[in-house]
């Protein structure tokens, strides 16, 4: 049987991911043509269909979902000693993935970009956004090399590391300037805005009001703070914002902000990644570096 190769693992691994040979292929910078090639190459080589092809989409076999299964274990490995080889090389260099959740990223990313081109001039960035979920399983399948989530995460393969801890503000319409903060129990009470399901910020402000995820309740959602803090200066309710949003989320909003008396609602934001990432110095250096530009941040 001929040798199968890395190449063909990490081509069938993105179009388990994406189940759509032309996005697959623009994952792995590649025609589609020469992905599928690869895809038939490979069933060759194991003399068994792994892929079931439809006119639409691309759907697994059964033994292409195990076989996906250890590919994934085996990525992981050659992803670990590429890690080992360029941490016995000095400083972090060349290719480093970074996932980032959406209520930190456009408040975090610029500083954070230039701060660790600056410390480490040979690396290559790539950033991801998403929700903590998605970010957990890329970190877990060597898709990122750490992510700066909420914690905690309790995901026992994975090393967290705090960086800073920063508030919740209220955020409500500019005629509401001079009322009372509201308590927990009377924010119950209001029409409150959220983030979309996935985002654990809506989960926070959840637990802060006391409000249980299976509540009947109106409660209307957006897709992004900015979105969010628009819709309040728009009258249509009120919110909850993390301190480091709020330079940038309220600067162009009709909307006033008050703060929670203590215990003040707050979460801790984190860089979490694999235990067994031969990395892990450098991305303790990494979360140091980060850890500063948060806590300049939020005082």
């Amino acid at each position: 049987m001929a040798a199968l190769t890395i190449k063909q693992l990490r081509y069938l691994d993105a179009l388990a991911r994406h189940q759509h040979f032309g996005q697959a292929a623009d994952a792995c910078s590649i025609s589609q043509p020469a992905l599928s090639l690869q895809i038939k190459e490979l069933e060759a080589i194991t003399g068994t269909a792994l892929v079931e092809r439809g006119p639409r989409t691309v759907r697994l076999t059964r033994i292409g979902e195990d076989f996906v299964r250890k590919a994934r274990q085996v990525l992981v490995a050659v992803d670990e000693l590429e890690d080992l080889v360029r941490a016995a090389h000095g400083p972090l260099a060349g290719r480093f993935r970074l996932g980032v959740i959406p209520t930190v990223a456009p408040y975090l990313l610029p500083s954070t970009i230039a701060a660790l081109s600056e410390r480490f001039p040979d690396i290559e960035l790539e950033v991801r956004e998403s929700v903590t979920k998605s970010l957990v399983a890329d970190l877990l399948e060597s898709r990122l090399d750490a992510a700066i989530v909420a914690l905690p995460i309790s995901e026992q393969a994975l090393r967290e590391f705090a960086l800073f801890k920063e508030d919740f503000v209220l955020v409500r319409p500019s005629s509401d300037a001079e009322k009372p903060v509201p308590s927990p129990d009377m924010l119950r009470t209001m029409r409150l805005l959220l983030l979309e399901e996935g985002h654990c910020f809506r989960d926070q402000a959840l637990s802060f009001c006391e409000i249980k995820k299976t509540q009947p309740r109106q409660l209307m959602e957006g897709s992004s703070l900015s979105t969010l803090v628009q819709m309040v200066g728009a009258g249509m309710g009120v919110t909850l914002i993390p301190e480091m949003a709020l330079n940038l989320e309220t600067r162009s909003a009709d909307v006033s902000i008050a703060r929670f008396p203590s215990p003040t609602p707050s979460r801790t934001i984190g860089m979490i990644w694999r235990k067994s990432n031969p990395l892990a110095d450098h991305l303790m250096q990494v979360g140091a570096i980060v850890r500063g530009l948060g806590n300049r941040k939020n005082r």
